[in-house]
């Protein structure tokens, strides 16, 4: 692939303040990527869109939110352009309704309003580009292995190694329990049913997840394309969760572990890395920094797994 024409982003960071699920660090993660993107990465800033939960943000990330600026940017997108999506806040699993599925769980991030984006979505927005261009998603979520549907993976699960480092840093999990997202869709809707599908398609209406509004032989239908241009990589595997440091276990910052081993190995290595040695240099630094539990992972075809990250211009 060339490098880009245009070079657009998403940067999504969801603290959702002043609930039980708080998160310190997610706004922070996506802030630092801003600009990195514009100073290392050549993006230009008209080209960034920014959806946080701060106080008086205007356009908060709610999942209609989010997938309004997704689908915006594929439809300006032209061969050879560079799209990427960051996302730093929960993750959840929902069951799964596919057969023989690793984990009998399917993976979604968590927006402001609860209203899930799925594995499905993106594999939808990734069938979406046109042809040519490429969408890197960076999430730094809980069980964010595998939120590309049907994406093959190059770093995964078999990949994981442990150091046997008992002295795992405080922090807090990314992640919002399916159960606790069901009751809480319960309380909006008034609806006594354990079908979540139910609840967000009476709530959310067209703007729910594919996942939730086509019948099980559509879903199908959202095969992924051979050699497709879909690049993930996830703050950790499928069945793990990712870590968010407050100021008081970041040393007076806060971040989620992924988002900063990412900046870490970007800062110590200037030059251009492989999308596959981003992912492995991230992991060694959880490791070195303690997160046993937390194994970052890559899924995209084999070509981009050698891939120099966001197609950095050379020097």
């Amino acid at each position: 692939m060339d490098e880009g024409k245009k070079r657009m982003a998403v940067l999504v960071g969801c603290n959702y303040p002043n609930t039980r699920n708080e998160l310190h660090g997610c706004i922070n993660d996506v802030l630092t990527m801003k600009e990195v993107l514009v100073k290392r990465f050549g993006f230009d800033l008209s080209h960034v869109q920014l959806l946080t939960d701060a106080p008086g943000s205007v356009v908060l990330p709610t999942g209609a939110n989010i997938k309004k600026a997704l689908g915006h940017m594929i439809d300006q997108a032209e061969a050879g352009d560079v799209l990427f999506f960051h996302y730093s806040g929960h993750g959840t699993r929902i069951p799964s309704a596919k057969p023989g599925h690793p984990f009998r769980q399917d993976e979604a991030i968590v927006p402001c309003d609860f209203n899930l984006i799925t594995d499905l979505d993106f594999r939808q927005l990734v069938n979406r580009l046109p042809k040519g261009a490429s969408l890197t998603i960076l999430s730094d979520s809980c069980h964010s292995g595998g939120l590309i549907d049907r994406e093959k993976e190059q770093i995964g699960p078999n990949a994981a190694t442990t150091n046997n480092n008992p002295k795992v840093p405080s922090h807090s999990p990314k992640a919002i329990p399916f159960e606790s997202i069901l009751q809480h869709l319960a309380s909006l809707t008034n609806i006594s049913t354990s079908d979540i599908g139910t609840h967000f398609l009476e709530f959310f209406g067209s703007d729910a997840s594919l996942k939730f509004r086509l019948p099980p032989l559509e879903r199908d239908l959202f095969e992924s394309i051979n050699g497709d241009e879909g690049i993930l990589l996830s703050g950790c595997q499928a069945n793990e969760t990712s870590a968010d440091m407050s100021p008081h276990e970041g040393g007076g910052r806060s971040f989620g572990a992924f988002s900063n081993a990412v900046q870490m190995v970007l800062k110590e290595h200037s030059g251009q890395l492989s999308n596959k040695q981003l992912v492995m240099m991230a992991r060694d630094v959880l490791q070195a920094q303690g997160f046993e539990q937390q194994h970052p992972c890559l899924y995209c075809s084999d070509q981009n797994a050698g891939s120099t990250f966001l197609w950095q211009p050379e020097c």
